[in-house]
């Protein structure tokens, strides 16, 4: 079966959980929900705002993004993370995103907000607080899942300060060490979250997930419940 959904509730966070058969699927059936949701967002209030992940599996989905039709212009794009590193640097986010997709694409300039990480975590965070902080709720939001079960730069055995919208991160056990992070509570401030867990390697930490084990993806916990698109790993 191509697409395999499941519920489960895990503490306050409902998650639907949507099994593809191939990386394919995976990638197509996220470009038609993006598409969806911006459609369906700009008919309703004008606008789409989408929050990016970083990560090979949302790579792909940009990639495609790149050739779609879409009415850019009612575009403006976020980014759950990024690493404290020079804006050129080829593990940035932001880069990644501009160079698969983003530069190819009509959506004005003042509409692709990257994180400027390259400030540092602690000026950075404050400058993209500031950013997001004129934004009531987004459209959909985009998070991956780490094999640790991190989401964005919420690391297990971190604290992480629910209060700012944007955070700084310091110590992550993934290097770079520094990186900045939309908060849980301000990734939950949105109307749509599509997760994309690709790869064996992300099985313990989506048995956990689905076990009830608070994992930092399960902060997120949006009123409208999470979907969970998976490809690679068993849902037990």
């Amino acid at each position: 079966m191509q697409n395999q959904l499941q519920a489960i509730i895990v503490s306050k966070q409902t998650s639907r959980w949507h099994r593809f058969d191939s990386q394919q699927a995976i990638n197509e059936a996220a470009v038609q929900r993006i598409l969806a949701a911006a459609q369906e967002a700009i008919s309703a209030r004008g606008r789409f705002s989408i929050v990016l992940a970083g990560g090979g599996t949302p790579k792909s989905v940009y990639g495609l993004l790149r050739n779609a039709q879409a009415d850019w212009s009612k575009w403006h794009v976020y980014h759950n993370d990024d690493r404290c590193l020079p804006v050129d640097h080829v593990d940035r986010n932001s880069l990644m995103a501009r160079e698969v997709w983003l530069n190819h694409v009509a959506i004005p300039a003042n509409q692709v907000h990257d994180i400027p990480a390259e400030l540092g975590p602690v000026e950075g965070a404050k400058a993209y607080a500031a950013t997001v902080a004129g934004i009531d709720t987004f459209d959909l939001v985009l998070l991956g899942l780490g094999e640790d079960g991190h989401t964005a730069s919420l690391f297990p055995g971190h604290v992480w300060d629910d209060s700012l919208d944007a955070f700084p991160v310091f110590n992550a056990p993934k290097p770079p060490s520094e990186r900045i992070s939309l908060s849980a509570r301000r990734l939950s401030d949105t109307r749509e979250v599509m997760f994309l867990v690709t790869g064996a390697g992300k099985q313990e930490a989506v048995d956990n997930w689905r076990n009830g084990v608070a994992i930092p993806a399960t902060v997120i916990a949006p009123a409208t419940g999470v979907d969970v698109y998976t490809f690679g790993v068993e849902l037990k």
